[in-house]
């Protein structure tokens, strides 16, 4: 395969376009709250919401239907124009580049509101050929409209033949912002056995040996652990950030709250959330504990130049756990400069 070469690959796409970021932004992005922009009672409450979640993002692509397309297109560019948001993210879920309405989503947000618009989110990526696409399409729209700051690219895995293709994607273009599992539509393409949105399946499980004629126990599995795993290593990588996608089980809160913990555990920095009652889930998932940070603290403060090896509790710690501890805490950091609660309680 054929790549650029570094001198290249920071280069703007089109003459008067903004440079790429050489390294992302420093943002907060425990969870990305999708609003349906084509309602204008929920479009209406943006600017409440914004204070209480890190991303806003308005959805143009599923669960929009057909007939709405255009209505939802038109809110979102809208709802930019008079929403403050502070320091809140924002972004936008485009349609699928195989669809109708997408070449409308792409020239007519960045050609009214493309300096208010962080990130655009582009499902159901499958190579790097559809990051390069839009890479150099933004980059002349930027160019005419005179955007100031580069919008980045964030891809959702939901194909088979993306998460096939996950180290490409994530290494196709400076603008790459990130990704998130698509657990639905990866499942489709993938021809699994399940009607789930995210989580796990009572049925993927694995048996306890047998012990005779005792009935045997069975423990539910996770049907996303490869993916995720796949995913998180390709952002690692690159340099760039993991999400997990939906939990689409509204009623079942500990469930979310533990499918969110896992992806937390393996190195995912949030998730999207569906309705309202989820926010405060991943606020608190995607946040470190407060004992957590307080241990990784010991660790710094006792490797204060992070080599060597030290007993802590009866616990040793040596370069590797220095790395861990230093992770934990630049996170703690990050969310106790927007959360006094979390700060407080952090003693940080």
């Amino acid at each position: 395969m054929v790549s650029k070469s570094p001198r290249k690959f920071f280069e703007p796409l089109a003459v008067g376009a903004p440079s790429p970021y050489r390294e992302l932004p420093v943002r907060l992005e425990r969870m990305i709250h999708f609003v349906p922009p084509h309602v204008e009672k929920l479009r209406a409450r943006v600017g409440e919401l914004a204070k209480d979640v890190d991303v806003v993002l308005g959805n143009l692509e599923d669960a929009v239907a057909v007939d709405s397309k255009e209505a939802a297109r038109a809110g979102f560019i809208e709802m930019l124009k008079t929403t403050d948001f502070g320091t809140t993210g924002v972004w936008t879920r485009i349609n699928a580049l195989n669809s109708p309405w997408v070449l409308d989503d792409i020239t007519q947000i960045v050609g009214e509101v493309g300096d208010k618009l962080d990130v655009i989110m582009l499902p159901k990526v499958e190579g790097p050929w559809d990051i390069h696409y839009l890479d150099q399409l933004l980059a002349q729209l930027e160019a005419r409209h005179g955007v100031q700051k580069p919008i980045l690219i964030h891809a959702i895995l939901e194909t088979a033949e993306g998460v096939k293709n996950v180290d490409a994607i994530a290494l196709a273009s400076p603008r790459m912002h990130g990704m998130s599992l698509g657990p639905a539509d990866l499942a489709a393409s993938r021809a699994m056995k399940t009607t789930r949105v995210g989580g796990g399946h009572p049925d993927y499980k694995v048996l306890a040996d047998a012990q005779g004629d005792e009935p045997r126990t069975g423990y539910q599995q996770d049907l996303w652990h490869y993916t995720v795993a796949k995913m998180v290593d390709a952002c690692a990588s690159a340099g760039i950030k993991p999400f997990y996608g939906p939990f689409g089980d509204f009623a079942d809160p500990a469930a979310c709250e533990a499918q969110f913990r896992n992806a937390f555990l393996m190195g995912c920095v949030g998730a999207w959330t569906l309705h309202p009652s989820q926010i405060a889930i991943a606020k608190r998932v995607f946040s470190p504990h407060p004992a957590e940070v307080a241990f990784a603290l010991k660790i710094l403060e006792a490797m204060p130049n992070g080599t060597g090896a030290v007993m802590i509790e009866g616990k040793m710690q040596d370069d590797a756990t220095w790395k861990q501890a230093k992770v934990m805490v630049d996170l703690a950091r990050q969310v106790a400069a927007s959360d006094k609660d979390f700060a407080a309680k952090a003693g940080l």
